[in-house]
């Protein structure tokens, strides 16, 4: 077997073999939870049980603070078993890993959620998206609306696409806080006045659990306010700058890696009575093995190189929104390629219900639709080189 070169240590070795064994037994059962749509709590307990949730927690509170490289690394891996599973609690990780970083939250409710995590398999997730209201990464104005009561905050309006919603019990949202005219994050308690609306049931990564929440006039504590965020300022949850979404291509790569491995193992494994040996040895399958491989060492490269310069030059990390952004733009388009030239090289049975790729195929599509979408790339990248920054906020 080829060494991966883009394991640097016997410590990230010993994380991506304990990835691969978790992925194992995802997949066992992910083919049934796609085609159900349902939520896989036995997921989520296997990874409770293997601590896989702990990854990312900061070690002062029982977790192994794993850091960016090292998320992409276990998160490509986990992916190759179920991606649905994987891009749901990459969310988790993303969330542990941001405010471990940035320390944005008061270190009390770190604390109280990181204990959580540890004791009682707890997950989080930050919830922006809402339906017909704009991305907040864009500037818009959150429709979820908080307004100053005594003793705290009144919170009305809805979140869509709440992946992990059937399971969390915690979250945080963003919403618009009136009195201030700022943006503001909240801790919120799941309660009778959230509601679960079961919107979900989409082409691909169908058992990720991105229901609708509806909040009405939910009452949280003054402490549940956690930051406020100025409508025009750059922020974590922008996609601009912020690496930890690297994540998210991480995910579809792992996807792309399946497919190949399974393409791979197709042609050495079957025999051809035209060809009179397998069908490894037909010059149209080798060259789109080779296409294959360009994509894919191409795509782990960018992602990798650009999560080591994060560890080599942490003082940068806020300037490399245009390559963070082209990497989502990259990978995840790449991993639609890698796919689809793996179906061509398994032939018509790839499209069954029954083949492992037909269910890859319909969960790379969703990569197209996780934010920065390939439209605003390319205009934020067009911005960046014809216009100075004041020119670009006007925009």
């Amino acid at each position: 077997m080829t060494k991966d070169i883009f394991i640097r240590n016997e410590r990230e070795q010993q994380l991506v073999d304990f990835a691969k064994n978790i992925a194992k037994e995802l997949e066992k059962t992910a083919p049934y939870y796609d085609q159900i749509g349902e939520f896989p709590f036995e997921h989520f307990k296997i990874l409770q049980e293997a601590g896989y949730l702990k990854l990312t927690v900061p070690k002062r509170y029982g977790g192994d603070e794993i850091s960016l490289y090292e998320m992409l690394l276990v998160q490509e891996q986990l992916a190759k078993g179920d991606a649905s599973t994987a891009l749901s609690v990459g969310w988790h990780l993303l969330t542990f890993i941001n405010v471990r970083e940035s320390k944005c939250w008061p270190e009390p409710i770190l604390a109280e959620l990181s204990k959580k995590t540890i004791e009682e398999g707890s997950v989080l997730n930050i919830l922006s998206s809402e339906r017909g209201k704009g991305n907040i990464a864009r500037g818009a104005i959150p429709g979820t609306i908080a307004r100053k009561v005594p003793g705290g905050y009144k919170i009305n309006g809805e979140k869509a696409f709440a992946s992990l919603a059937p399971i969390l019990k915690q979250f945080t949202i963003i919403a618009y806080l009136e009195d201030e005219d700022v943006i503001a994050e909240f801790l919120m308690t799941k309660s009778e006045q959230i509601e679960v609306i079961n919107t979900w049931d989409s082409l691909g990564m169908r058992a990720t659990g991105s229901h609708d929440l509806i909040f009405r006039d939910v009452f949280v504590p003054e402490k549940a306010l956690l930051s406020r965020h100025r409508s025009n300022e750059i922020n974590r949850f922008s996609a601009h700058g912020r690496v930890y979404s690297l994540e998210v291509p991480a995910v579809y790569l792992g996807i792309a890696g399946a497919a190949r491995d399974y393409a791979i193992e197709f042609a050495n494994n079957t025999f051809s009575h035209s060809l009179g040996n397998r069908i490894s040895h037909a010059p149209h399958i080798q060259q789109k093995v080779g296409e294959i491989e360009v994509l894919y060492q191409t795509a782990r490269r960018i992602l990798y190189s650009i999560a080591a310069q994060v560890e080599l030059e942490p003082h940068k990390k806020e300037a490399l929104g245009n390559e963070v952004n082209i990497a989502k733009y990259q990978i995840c388009n790449y991993a639609i390629e890698i796919v689809t030239k793996a179906m061509k090289i398994v032939g018509g049975r790839s499209l069954s219900k029954s083949n492992k790729l037909e269910r890859l195929f319909r969960d790379v599509q969703c990569g197209a639709y996780n934010p920065p979408f390939d439209d605003v790339v390319i205009t934020q990248l067009a911005q960046s080189v014809l216009f100075d920054k004041k020119e670009q906020v006007l925009q």
